[in-house]
């Protein structure tokens, strides 16, 4: 890796699924004008190609070389990130609950986090890069400037994530959508590889009574302090 991208600063926003890091994450590279990775876009992205292929989630070999081989792109737009998979637009798909529960469950496997390790930190350019993630604070950008965990309870995450799918026209449940990311979350936190949890110089942010600008604003003040605008 050249050394500059080595030396281009980095900001991550680690945590659970529902969270808010996302749009927090989108958010802080727009104001900083920095690029911009959505690490759990990566894993939908294998999870898409592989369900195209008709790969088992359980086949842990061969969605390593599906992960090794995707070619795909991303970008930000007016209405938010748009990823190209074979260079066809799959946006949309990346968000729908099926897709959410086959990536959780492969993120798991070692073959397709070393896999995609490489292409996360080759997002990492001047003038720097907004990481959001599990473990990008952790794993990915260890030596990041400044590495922010965001959390929220089960009740609240699972009532954000009823409303997107509504929003969206998605027929759902939420006592189902609350016992799915109950068990994302036992699953994210006790894995083997990659577990989720802050960082120790991490900090930790519940943004469980907080609007998004309640929590941008908590997030600048730790841009002020170490050095970044």
């Amino acid at each position: 890796m050249p050394e500059k991208q080595t030396q281009a600063p980095v900001v991550t926003v680690d945590g659970p699924g529902g969270s808010g890091k996302g749009t927090i994450a989108m958010r802080l590279a727009e104001h900083l004008g920095w690029h911009f990775l959505d690490s759990g876009a990566l894993y939908r992205l294998v999870a898409v190609a592989a369900m195209d292929r008709g790969v088992s989630a359980d086949d842990e070999e061969t969605l390593g070389r599906v992960a090794r081989s995707l070619d795909a792109n991303f970008g930000i737009s007016e209405e938010g990130m748009v990823v190209l998979l074979d260079g066809n637009y799959i946006t949309g798909r990346l968000r729908s609950e099926t897709v959410s529960v086959f990536s959780s469950r492969i993120a798991a496997f070692p073959f397709v986090r070393e896999a995609l390790i490489v292409r996360q930190r080759a997002f990492r350019k001047p003038p720097g890069l907004v990481a959001d993630g599990r473990d990008m604070g952790t794993v990915i950008f260890p030596d990041a400037k400044l590495k922010i965990f965001l959390t929220a309870s089960a009740e609240a995450r699972a009532e954000r994530r009823y409303k997107q799918l509504k929003e969206k026209g998605e027929s759902v449940n939420l006592t189902r959508l609350f016992q799915d990311i109950k068990k994302r979350d036992e699953r994210d936190s006790t894995r083997a590889v990659s577990p989720l949890r802050p960082a120790e110089d991490a900090h930790v942010i519940d943004s469980t009574e907080l609007s998004i600008n309640e929590v941008l604003r908590e997030i600048h003040v730790l841009l002020e302090k170490n050095g970044i605008s």
